[in-house]
């Protein structure tokens, strides 16, 4: 079977080394003829809403996936006739509208944080007028890692703020003063086999995720967090991995965004778990079984920005694993990860501070304390 990525980053090159040995073929289409997947798959160099290229990919694709979720969705129509699209467009649009996402939603009986379309700085002036508290204003579309937001307060002014986002179309969204953050993955197939991962809990730094924590060992988000995927994988018909993310607050959960796609949270499955979620993805879309989600005792993921560290020193602790995207440096730009695996929390703990990670203590007292 032949799989066609649209995007050539590191997401793009993790599912095409996953590939490999299912004897898939994959190629990636990407307007950067730098773009990292290059080292492990054919590329592409064509913008994304080139109707010819993406024809032409579409031609010698059996089924199309997506690298992120930027990919224009009408660009995209016209394609559904040539080949798969796996996950599909539905799931795309909606996850491109950070006000349609919220809406579907809270449609599924989603908690979200309270949230408001804004379309001017008259509007915004008005919400602003009303606000009990912070709130952060983002744009509707094009956003990630922190990008297109602006935290704001009844003093902001409403017309410089509106300026920094250039009149783009954005939402209100209060700020919630969340425990921790967790993420539910879930993989669904065409015929509807659906697999869980374990929560993942989240440490972001400046927007950007800093680090994961598998397991998450709380029965009670677990279940809440698979029932409120599990809708969303019904309700849009879904076949492949998807990401939610969540903010836990007083034993609940308030869903903050999803993703139609593998996720960086998710990339300590690669060793972490009996079946990564890159793997998984391709199983789904290419209508092969999909494999087990269970994990191997207690993982951490540690995302490397800006510039890759010393790759010997992550190597000297037992159980780490280094991935290089092949990424120039370049400040806060994602060039690698380390992941690492222990038997026990307590050797996790000791692994990662050899790391030099020391957030984990505190993480494991606020997941335990918010349990007790």
């Amino acid at each position: 079977m032949r799989i066609g990525i649209l995007g050539g980053g590191q997401l793009a090159r993790m599912l095409a080394l996953a590939a490999h040995p299912l004897g898939l073929k994959v190629k990636a289409l990407d307007p950067s003829a730098n773009a990292c997947a290059a080292g492990v798959a054919p590329l592409v160099c064509a913008s994304f809403d080139d109707p010819s290229a993406l024809a032409l990919f579409a031609q010698s694709s059996d089924v199309l996936t997506f690298d992120f979720e930027n990919v224009p969705a009408a660009a995209l129509n016209g394609l559904a006739p040539v080949c798969a699209i796996r996950p599909p467009l539905g799931a795309l649009d909606v996850a491109q509208d950070r006000f349609q996402e919220k809406t579907l939603f809270r449609k599924l009986e989603i908690p979200t944080p309270s949230f408001q379309a804004i379309s001017s700085a008259a509007e915004l002036g008005q919400a602003l007028a009303v606000l009990q508290d912070r709130a952060i204003l983002k744009t509707r579309r094009l956003g990630y890692d922190g990008k297109g937001q602006i935290r704001v307060d009844r003093s902001s002014d409403p017309k410089r703020t509106w300026g920094l986002l250039a009149g783009a179309p954005a939402i209100l969204e209060q700020l919630v003063a969340f425990d921790f953050e967790v993420s539910q993955l879930a993989v669904r197939s065409s015929s509807g086999e659906t697999r869980f991962y374990l929560l993942f809990a989240n440490i972001h730094r400046d927007g950007v995720l800093h680090l994961s924590y598998s397991p998450c060992d709380r029965a009670d988000l677990s279940a809440l967090a698979q029932r409120h995927v599990g809708a969303l994988l019904e309700q849009l018909d879904y076949v492949g991995l998807l990401a939610v993310e969540f903010f836990v607050l007083k034993g609940t959960l308030l869903a903050n965004e999803m993703a139609p796609r593998v996720h960086n949270s998710g990339h300590l499955t690669l060793e972490g778990n009996e079946t990564s979620q890159f793997e998984n993805h391709l199983r789904a879309i290419a209508g092969l079984p999909l494999g087990s989600t269970a994990a191997r005792g207690f993982s951490m993921m540690l995302n490397h920005l800006g510039a890759l560290p010393e790759c010997a020193d992550a190597l000297k602790v037992d159980g780490a694993h280094w991935h290089d995207y092949a990424k120039t440096a370049r400040p806060g730009r994602k060039v690698g990860h380390t992941t690492v695996n222990a038997p026990t929390r307590a050797v996790l703990q000791e692994r990662a501070q050899r790391l030099g990670v020391d957030e984990l203590p505190e993480l494991w007292e606020r997941l335990d304390g918010a349990a007790a």
